[in-house]
């Protein structure tokens, strides 16, 4: 572990705290948390295992917040968060041999699919509609897969989640959103009990900006309750088209190297 001044732990509290706000309304903390960690220094492998660690006080916290007020059904959704949760190891695990670039190519345009999809979809509410995937095959077939690429990769898991929910399960936005904080908080542990069984975490920082994570996230949640499908639906089109923006822009982006050559 390096030293880290006070300036950067201030910036990656702020990070996570932001974070883990915008995180429990519409997805897409790490698109904050990650590159604050990296331009703290860390490596990529211990930023995406620090991003983990405090990733699960956010998701933890957003969950706990939707649940108390009766917006999930823990019970239910355990069969699918235990699928998500080892998608994720197995996705974490095979991060180093299977390579990202065919993925990270084409992901900024899945983002801008969806944020279409949200932007022009008619009643986008926060009525349940109806349901096209029973509970146990959305758990069995979808929530390893989503959980797989959060472990694997990360940026938009929660996005995915939300739309798996929006449009398989047929839950209003408001529904959605609170269980994919839990079934992103079992992606999150088992990417996290991967990194860790490695020695890619940060400990210390990853603890302070759970912290940060925790309360940002609480905040977040309490809004996203308070103003429903109004809010998230904005803040979901936001956080895709700006994630996507974000991989684009990045110089070791595969399209833009291919492009170049």
């Amino acid at each position: 572990m390096f030293d880290i001044s006070i300036e950067t732990v201030l910036l990656l509290g702020f990070a996570a705290f932001f974070g883990g706000f915008m995180d429990s309304i519409a997805g897409g903390g790490g698109l904050i948390t990650v590159p604050a960690l990296l331009l703290g220094g860390f490596s990529p492998i211990e930023a995406l295992g620090t991003n983990k660690l405090q990733g699960i006080f956010g998701s933890g916290s957003a969950t706990i917040t939707y649940a108390a007020k009766g917006h999930v059904d823990l019970k239910r959704q355990l069969p699918a968060a235990c699928m998500s949760f080892l998608g994720a190891v197995l996705g974490a695990l095979t991060a180093t041999i299977i390579p990202g670039d065919f993925l990270r190519a084409v992901l900024p345009f899945m983002l801008i699919a969806l944020a279409l999809y949200f932007a022009l979809k008619p009643n986008m509410d926060d009525l349940d509609r109806a349901q096209r995937l029973s509970p146990f095959l959305f758990g069995l077939l979808l929530a390893p897969v989503i959980g797989f690429y959060d472990g694997a990769f990360g940026p938009g898991t929660g996005s995915f989640f939300l739309l798996a929910f929006v449009s398989l399960a047929g839950y209003g936005v408001l529904k959605a959103t609170a269980h994919t904080k839990m079934l992103n908080l079992a992606s999150n542990l088992g990417g996290f009990t991967a990194f860790a069984f490695v020695g890619a975490v940060a400990w210390k920082i990853g603890l302070m900006m759970g912290v940060m994570q925790f309360i940002g996230a609480r905040v977040g949640a309490n809004l996203a309750m308070k103003r429903g499908a109004r809010i998230i639906k904005p803040l979901l089109i936001i956080v895709c088209i700006g994630l996507a923006a974000r991989l684009l822009m990045d110089e070791t982006d595969p399209l833009r190297i291919w492009l170049a050559g």
